[in-house]
Parts: C-alpha cells; sequence; structure tokens
C-alpha cells in the first residue's frame, strides 16, 4: 500500500474516531441532562442521529474493507479459481454499476433537500444527506478499481484481504 494511501486510510479513522466520540459526548451529555438535571434538551437526539447517519456512511466509504463485509460465500468458495474470478467481475461491475446508475436519483434527492431545515439544529437536509451521495460516488469508483485490478488478473482473495490459510479464510 502507498504511503498515500496509508495516510489517507488513517485520516479516515481517525475522522471516524471523532464522530464516535462526538457521538458518545452528545450521547452523554443527553443522559446527564434527563436523568441528572431533569430538564432534557431536544437538540442531543437530532445530533445523535446526524452523527450515526455519517459514521456509518464514512465508515462505508473510507474505513471498511472487503473483508469486513458480511458475505454468503459457499457457492463461491466451491468453485475453481477461475470461476472465483468471473464471481467477482460480475459482483464488482453490478455493484458499481447499480450505484452509479443511482447516482443521478441520488443527486436529485439530495438537492432536492436544499429546501428544508433539521427541526431543531436548522441543518440544511442537504448537507445532512450529502454523505450518501460521498458514499455512491466512493462505492462506484471503488467496484469499478476493484473490476479493473480483477480483469488485469488479480487474485480475489488478495484483494478482499482473505488469503487462504490451512484452508480456512483469514478474517
Amino acid at each position: 500500500m502507498s504511503r498515500l494511501v496509508k495516510f489517507a486510510r488513517s485520516v479516515a479513522l481517525d475522522i471516524a474516531a471523532l464522530m464516535l466520540g462526538g457521538l458518545f459526548v452528545v450521547f452523554l451529555i443527553q443522559i446527564v441532562a434527563r436523568y441528572i438535571f431533569n430538564a432534557p434538551v431536544s437538540w442531543t437526539l437530532e445530533a445523535c442521529l446526524t452523527l450515526w447517519l455519517w459514521l456509518v456512511f464514512w465508515g462505508g466509504a473510507f474505513v471498511l474493507t472487503e473483508k469486513d463485509h458480511v458475505r454468503f460465500d459457499i457457492l463461491y468458495d466451491s468453485v475453481r479459481a477461475r470461476t472465483r474470478r468471473i464471481f467477482a467481475i460480475v459482483s464488482a461491475v453490478a455493484i458499481g454499476g447499480g450505484f452509479l446508475a443511482a447516482l443521478p436519483a441520488t443527486w436529485s434527492y439530495i438537492d432536492f433537500y436544499q429546501i428544508k431545515r433539521s427541526a431543531v439544529l436548522g441543518i440544511r437536509l442537504d448537507i445532512v444527506f450529502s454523505i450518501y451521495g460521498l458514499f455512491a460516488v466512493m462505492m462506484v469508483l471503488r467496484y469499478f478499481w476493484r473490476s479493473a485490478l480483477l480483469l488485469r488478473g488479480a487474485d480475489p482473495h488478495v484483494l478482499d484481504g482473505r488469503e487462504a490459510q490451512d484452508g480456512h479464510h483469514v478474517q
């Protein structure tokens, strides 16, 4: 892995950790305000929901790797390496193509929400939902890059970080 990719991954992990830390702090504020001071504050729920949304899609776009995803690969693991490569190419093209086909509608939906604001914090909803657009673009790039690597002969198990060891996948 190149230095730039390692650095970008490190920054993405740091941002995810900051969002998770922020979510935890806001959650604690919510608990303390409600149960210790008996004075609930309404902004904490909206902040938690927004941070959670951003954390999930940020993590999906920049932090998770292929081996982090749940798979049902009984059929995949039972076929020869050449067939596995075909399965991997077809699935990468299908996932990337599906996200690419959905991008115009995704952008339209996000753009539509520029006229609305969140109920308590007043954040424009296009900003809140923009993380999904970034996630979708990253999925297109990731899976088309994966398709290109597979078409050039890369081993799917090596790309996934799932090299076989004693007949079992390393997880």
